[in-house]
């Protein structure tokens, strides 16, 4: 029987991270085959994400070394694998799906890659996408929306984490890019995607965003969340990326909307609460609300919907009566560590692990 070379490679990529699980209408070779030669395909099974360097990978699949690390160039810069670069030189290893070569379109896509996308993530992908989401992102609070009384845990504050990190790399947001090539934008703010440390640095190597300091950093959130856009770092305490989604666009978000009960599925220590005596009726909450949790009866509103508040305080931070205001759960879960932790927690609830 002949090797179907791209089968395989959906198989490996949905082992990894979200996951990249097949589609009845079958659109999700066709965005392989529209990103990878076969070739490619071969070279990318042939490695694991564990960094290595060209040697390792050339004594491996029989070839020269000039030749792999000729390919592993090209690759690299079509957003296919992940590179860091080190004074021994150069190092490859395999990446997801989703973070990953889908992002890293995010300077080639055009009108044809994302209708595939579009196809893909209504067909099969979002669904992945919403089964992992308390392992992927987490919602972190509107910084203003608390009260400063509150504790706030440091892997619980967005403008924290910009601050203590040394690099910080800004990008244009895909989902917003990918929804708007197919006429289905939202309108809101697209650079506003974070990258730390070596992910950032991929991105710089290839063009994909640019390096900004903390305090643009924090103009750029800000500018973010007034727009009226959920802050979502990785879920880790040192997080790799942190983005700025919204609930049209964003897969995750787009998908947990579909839910009845999205809470459910999200990594937030946070929730909304009302004194409904001290609502006037403005609605400026209910545009804010990505997660439709606000409950509106005749002219005001009548409560929050626990099942579908993630606690973001975008609602809080527009209400001018102070009727609402986040309050911390009883019970506040806590991040992985690190980002590898973070892998591992993934594997674990996808049970690949």
């Amino acid at each position: 029987m002949a090797r179907d070379i791209f089968r395989e490679l959906q198989q490996y990529l949905d082992r990894l991270s979200l996951g990249f699980p097949a589609a009845a209408s079958g659109v999700e070779i066709q965005i392989l085959k529209r990103l990878f030669s076969e070739e490619d395909a071969a070279l990318f099974l042939s490695m694991t994400p564990r960094l290595e360097a060209p040697a390792e990978i050339a004594a491996r699949v029989g070839r020269s070394v000039e030749e792999v690390a000729a390919h592993l160039h090209d690759m690299t810069e079509r957003g296919l694998l992940f590179r860091v670069k080190k004074e021994g030189g150069a190092r490859y290893g395999t990446i997801p799906f989703a973070h990953g070569i889908f992002e890293f379109q995010v300077g080639r896509l055009d009108v044809e890659l994302a209708r595939l996308l579009d196809a893909y993530f209504h067909e099969a992908f979002r669904t992945a996408m919403v089964r992992s989401a308390s392992t992927f992102l987490r919602t972190v609070p509107v910084q203003e929306a608390l009260d400063v009384r509150q504790n706030i845990a440091a892997y619980e504050d967005a403008v924290g984490i910009l601050r203590r990190t040394e690099k910080i790399v800004v990008a244009e947001c895909i989902c917003r890019k990918q929804r708007r090539l197919v006429d289905q934008g939202c309108g809101k703010p697209r650079e506003v995607c974070f990258m730390f440390g070596s992910m950032g640095q991929y991105y710089l190597d290839q063009g994909l965003g640019r390096r900004v300091d903390a305090d643009e950093a924090v103009r750029i959130l800000t500018e973010a969340q007034e727009a009226g856009l959920v802050t979502q770092p990785a879920t880790a305490q040192n997080p790799g990326g942190m983005c700025n989604c919204c609930g049209d666009c964003c897969g995750i978000l787009a998908g947990l909307n579909a839910l009845a009960k999205p809470a459910e599925m999200v990594f937030s220590n946070h929730a909304a609460a009302l004194d409904e005596a001290l609502c006037n009726g403005c609605e400026a909450c209910l545009d804010r609300c990505q997660m439709v949790a606000i409950r509106w009866a005749g002219d005001r509103v009548t409560g929050i919907d626990p099942d579908r508040c993630i606690g973001c305080g975008l609602c809080v931070t527009r209400c001018p009566t102070q009727a609402l205001r986040l309050v911390a759960k009883a019970e506040p879960r806590v991040p992985p560590q690190s980002t590898a932790d973070q892998m591992l927690a993934m594997a674990r609830h996808r049970g690949l692990a």
